[in-house]
């Protein structure tokens, strides 16, 4: 039990002159000064009671009643009241992975199905469930296509949501891939390992997908804008976030991501896959397959070491698709796009700009000052959408806009 106790000023100092340290602050030298938090400045101990009224406080500094224009990869959708009745039941919600089968049978169900529903909406052949996020997504896929191809150089579109090109680019960094960016696609990608476009691109504009031969394509997309557009069966590989799915903002997180392929790259999916198959007295039964994680085979054959996937995230999307069902989902997709064009229209019948030759929900505008429009606009509760420099502003429209929010943003600018 040696081992296990704690270390003594000898055996800190012996640990510290055998790294080439002077002391433990020495291994945080490369963290700014102005970042490091070096004390906790709490109060006092309170009761439950006072705490509650203090964090009661805090709360009511909160902006929540603003009609939201942001996008930008995060949507507020419309989210039936049953879906969070349903995925918030303890059985789903404390629920960790089902590595034992047997008693699991549940939450693998919601897996397959999951996967099964993602499919169906991106026209690929197999989908995991799941990895982190959107970002995480697009990195993990890039790796996935580096393996298959054995090409170390990619080539990433420059128009993708920037927060996911920083993942790629450390994903990247640390295996030693080189990540070049494009406007218009070169003629010749047959040197790249894989080509990575986002449609409906961070700015709101539809892509035509052209499929190469001589490389992976990879687009990046969100699944809600597939109740209308066309799924990307041209791709290779597919990938997204699934907030978009009747998933709740939350301050940014937890939302999910996912992989979905042609099934001759199956194998080289990382993350969790669930399978169907018949126990031996013939009844359905569900189990982890086709496992890629080291724990679980040779670490050398290993594609992923995604320890913890978003199964609670899969399931809400599970509820959602099927409370909506294809009709409602088509119709949220609808008004969606509907809602975003008669903006966009009212804004240019008053002078304005917009980008796009092309987009579903999501536009950019272009201003005299982009910081005096959203100013205008959240003096009357508007969030009015992402300032993306001194003209442009990012706007977007979902199911929850109404008519009469457009008219106030019109009116308002």
């Amino acid at each position: 039990m040696k081992n296990f106790l704690v270390h003594n000023d000898n055996i800190k100092k012996e640990m510290l002159t055998t790294i080439g340290v002077t002391d433990i602050d020495d291994l945080f030298r490369q963290i700014p000064e102005s970042v490091r938090l070096n004390k906790l400045e709490l109060d006092e101990a309170k009761s439950e009671m006072e705490v509650q009224k203090i964090i009661k406080g805090y709360a009511k500094e909160n902006k929540s009643d603003f009609i939201d224009f942001k996008g930008g990869g995060v949507y507020n959708k419309f989210v039936p009241a049953c879906i969070n009745q349903v995925a918030q039941r303890f059985e789903f919600l404390t629920a960790y992975t089902p590595y034992q089968a047997e008693i699991a049978q549940g939450t693998l169900q919601i897996m397959y199905e999951f996967q099964t529903m993602i499919s169906r909406i991106t026209g690929m052949d197999i989908a995991n469930a799941t990895v982190y996020d959107g970002a995480s997504a697009c990195a993990e896929a890039i790796l996935m296509a580096v393996r298959i191809s054995k090409k170390d150089k990619v080539l990433v579109h420059n128009k993708i949501n920037p927060e996911y090109l920083d993942v790629i680019k450390t994903y990247s960094w640390a295996g030693n891939i080189a990540v070049e960016t494009f406007d218009e696609l070169p003629e010749n990608v047959s040197e790249y390992g894989c080509v990575l476009i986002q449609t409906p691109d961070y700015y709101g504009e539809i892509h035509e997908i052209k499929k190469s031969e001589d490389t992976i394509l990879i687009v990046c997309t969100d699944f809600s804008t597939l109740s209308i557009l066309n799924p990307p069966t041209e791709a290779d590989i597919v990938v997204g976030d699934i907030q978009s799915l009747g998933i709740p903002m939350s301050f940014g997180g937890p939302h999910a991501g996912v992989i979905a392929c042609k099934e001759k790259y199956m194998r080289q999916m990382p993350g969790r896959l669930a399978g169907r198959t018949v126990d031996a007295e013939g009844n359905q039964a569900f189990t982890l397959t086709i496992q890629t994680r080291e724990q679980h085979i040779k670490r050398e054959k290993a594609t992923s070491n995604i320890c913890s996937n978003q199964a609670l995230m899969g399931l809400w999307v599970n509820l959602y698709l099927s409370v909506m069902g294809e009709r409602g989902f088509r119709q949220a997709g609808y008004l969606s796009s509907k809602n975003a064009h008669l903006l966009a229209n009212q804004l240019k019948s008053k002078g304005y700009s917009i980008e796009n030759k092309n987009f579903f929900n999501e536009f950019t505008v272009i201003t005299p000052n982009s910081e005096e429009f959203l100013n205008k606009l959240e003096k009357v509760n508007i969030s009015g959408g992402i300032k993306l420099d001194d003209k442009r502003v990012l706007v977007a429209a979902t199911e929850m806009i109404t008519e009469a929010d457009i008219e106030l943003y019109v009116k308002t600018v």
